[in-house]
């Protein structure tokens, strides 16, 4: 991925990914796909825009409400929030 969001790797071995993304305002992830099984756990609340193939849509985030999405998805993730923006990535390998 080449955005701007930083990417953290937290945990990496045999079965998982765990990685923490922090985006300033308009932060990105830049485009990418997915190449496991994957949750988010959004560590705070906030607004994301999803660019896809398809076109763009936005998500409104809740601090904990996990959500999960299977390998394949492509797509570019852009903070739109007012101020910086967290979630981790937990990539099932």
């Amino acid at each position: 991925m080449t955005g701007t969001a930083k990417a953290t790797t937290l945990i990496e071995n045999e079965r998982v990914i765990v990685t923490e993304y922090r985006f300033g305002p308009g932060d990105n992830t830049g485009w990418h796909r997915h190449g496991h099984d994957y949750l988010v756990v959004p560590m705070m609340d906030g607004r994301l825009k999803i660019v896809t193939k398809d076109g763009e849509s936005h998500a409104d985030m809740k601090t904990g409400a996990t959500y999960f999405r299977r390998e394949g998805v492509e797509h570019d993730v852009v903070n739109a929030s007012d101020g910086d923006y967290v979630f981790i990535e937990i990539e099932l390998k």
